[in-house]
């Protein structure tokens, strides 16, 4: 059996002398006091100082946060006429506008079969609806881009409602096709 178990304060150290450790270390020396007559010199931080140059010029931050107001801005532009957009194209009044031209039968002579809104490519083949639906105002005002088999036109279509709980009154409802052609649809069909 071992010493250093049976002494665990007692350790082998350099080729079986034995040291015996302490858990505090032995007192240290006291310093040399040493007092001056005088406070100290102060001395340069360099022996020699360092050239005097002029600072590197910043880049200026301004291109930057201008070109970020200037996405920022487009597009909040871009999300709000994609937004409205689908708004007018997801209403009743469209949807009443487009059923009225695919009955019309002047329209028909002029642009074909197949009456359908012009697909633009900037909003992912929806057509764009120029102008405002504000039903709870009472006035409407839309034109936009429609084609059929034989060609293609801008339609017109703008109603009122003089009072409240008054049915609409259609003011303008026509097809202007793009060889000149003015068609004025019916408005025998009532806007839901």
């Amino acid at each position: 059996m071992s010493l250093s178990r049976l002494n665990p304060t007692l350790k082998q150290v350099f080729g079986g002398i034995r040291v015996r450790n302490y858990a505090t270390h032995p007192p240290r020396p006291r310093p040399v006091i040493e007092t001056f007559s005088a406070p100290s010199r102060p001395r340069p931080y360099y022996a020699k100082h360092p050239p005097f140059r002029a600072l590197p010029k910043t880049k200026s931050s301004w291109p930057i946060a201008i070109a970020g107001v200037v996405i920022g801005v487009a597009g909040w532009a871009a999300f709000m006429t994609f937004a409205t957009n689908q708004e007018k194209l997801s209403s009743s009044v469209f949807r009443s506008i487009m059923r009225a031209l695919k009955a019309d039968e002047q329209l028909k002579e002029a642009l074909g079969e197949a009456i359908r809104p012009q697909p633009e490519w900037y909003l992912n083949g929806d057509p764009h609806v120029k102008g405002h639906i504000s039903q709870l105002q009472g006035n409407i005002d839309v034109s936009f881009r429609i084609r059929g088999s034989k060609g293609s036109g801008t339609l017109y279509f703008t109603s009122i409602r003089k009072e409240k709980g008054q049915p609409f009154t259609v003011l303008r409802f026509r097809v202007i096709c793009d060889d000149g052609t003015i068609v004025n649809i019916a408005d025998t069909i009532p806007l839901s």
